[in-house]
């Protein structure tokens, strides 16, 4: 059989860790990864279901890939993660082209599934655990000079938010050893890497009990960031319900953990929190901006928006309106709500916002954050900056690219410097979504 493996990753950033694990599963096995999807002689597409236009995206992608298939029948074909989870019947008879279906707690029985569809047999596997958190598989990072890398601290989500699909995909919460997660941490900085995201749905309900010993989320990060002072650590995502003093405290008193929070608020109404079962009010909300602005006054905060939530009005969107006036986030995520299938709102409340309305606010939404994040660039020209070089440019062989603590993008030429090292920029102009600057 042709052992190269082809992984194509869709969705959030613990997708792309899942694919790491993958790819170091197989490895184990034989399997080399090839960069080149004509060479494969298994191809796997590791899947998101959180939005409509995700999985769209990969039913479009299946067909693109029918005819390798058509070409070589021996290639295997597989689907993993949260749309293999949540659509296995779907999948099986809508693309006969798919011969591995494996949930995202499936990933070490891979190679026994391909050895099943190499003989001809569909091969499934999207059994739930209620303790796989893959914490003893050292992924396959990017050795080709990487220096940024995600580790996942946890699995799963208990919150069930009412038009979330991930409880249903991913399971029950639980947290991954500690100790795991300093090793790999540890072995990543041997292998040069710079920079560190903790990844899990709710970071900030980490918690990991051993004998009398408790570890919460904020006891992890401070740990992680001692591993090497040079080591930036990141994190995501928070919880605006769960995220503690202590951990705000944490990152002040540690430089080299980013001053940058990503904190969901999806509605900027309390009515409509209390329909989506977020756990917390508008005011609740206004709470902890407060508390982030008092305890790290030069952190970043981010935010992911929903807009056309069921029965949502016009006074529920002007709520969202000022509430992102209110707290100047310096970047977001923002989509018009779709329905997903078996979720607590798709059960129970009605889609009831028309398309044309839902598009519109979503319009109104960006084009008011376009502007709070032009605002935000513009405070920091005349500031310096320590920036984690990351590349080139893509828009110019003479300049770099790198990210600030706050986790802005930078553009700067870079004459002698290369991926890895940090300096030290002027910022001098901005974009809605750059910053512009000269190294001092």
């Amino acid at each position: 059989m042709n052992k190269n493996l082809y992984i194509e990753t869709y969705g959030c950033q613990m997708n792309i860790a899942d694919s790491e694990v993958i790819a170091s599963v197989m490895a184990e096995h034989g399997y080399s990864q090839v960069q080149d999807i004509t060479r494969a002689g298994i191809i796997l597409i590791n899947t998101c279901s959180i939005r409509e236009n995700a999985e769209q995206k990969i039913w479009n992608r299946l067909k693109e890939i029918r005819s390798l298939k058509r070409k070589n029948r021996k290639i295997i074909v597989g689907l993993t993660g949260c749309m293999a989870e949540r659509l296995k019947e779907e999948l099986l008879e809508k693309e006969l082209i798919i011969d591995i279906i494996a949930g995202p707690d499936a990933y070490r029985d891979l190679p026994a599934l391909a050895k099943e569809a190499e003989n001809g047999r569909k091969a499934v596997n999207i059994t739930l655990s209620r303790c796989e958190t893959y914490s003893d598989i050292s992924p396959a990072y990017d050795e080709n000079g990487g220096i940024s890398a995600f580790i996942p601290i946890m699995r799963g989500c208990n919150n069930m938010c009412s038009y979330c699909v991930v409880p249903y995909v991913r399971g029950a919460e639980r947290s991954r050893d500690p100790d795991s997660i300093l090793k790999e941490a540890g072995d990543l900085v041997r292998r040069g890497f710079r920079e560190i995201t903790l990844l899990g749905q709710n970071v900030d309900s980490y918690k990991y009990i051993s004998g009398n010993q408790v570890t919460e989320f904020h006891h992890l990060i401070e740990k992680v960031a001692m591993t090497d002072r040079l080591l930036r650590v990141r994190f995501t995502t928070s919880h605006p319900k769960d995220i503690s003093q202590e951990l705000l405290r944490t990152i002040a008193r540690n430089e080299n953990i980013c001053r940058h929070i990503h904190l969901p608020v999806q509605s900027g109404s309390s009515r409509i929190l209390q329909l989506m079962n977020r756990g917390y009010t508008r005011e609740d909300y206004f709470s902890r901006i407060s508390a982030i602005r008092n305890i790290i006054p030069d952190c970043s905060i981010s935010t992911d928006i929903i807009t056309g939530f069921c029965t949502e009005t016009e006074e529920d969107h002007e709520e969202t309106l000022s509430l992102m006036k209110w707290a100047e986030f310096d970047f977001a995520y923002m989509f018009r709500y779709s329905e997903r299938p078996g979720t607590r709102a798709a059960r129970r409340l009605k889609d009831d916002v028309p398309e044309e309305i839902k598009l519109r606010r979503l319009n109104e939404i960006i084009s008011l954050q376009n502007s709070l994040s032009k605002k935000s660039k513009r405070h920091d020209i005349g500031k310096v900056f320590e920036v984690l070089t990351e590349g080139f440019s893509k828009r110019s062989a003479d300049s770099l690219t790198g990210r600030t603590s706050q986790n802005k993008v930078v553009v700067f030429p870079g004459s002698g410097k290369k991926k890895g090292d940090y300096v030290n920029v002027l910022i001098e102009d901005c974009t809605s979504a750059t910053l512009k600057g000269r190294i001092i």
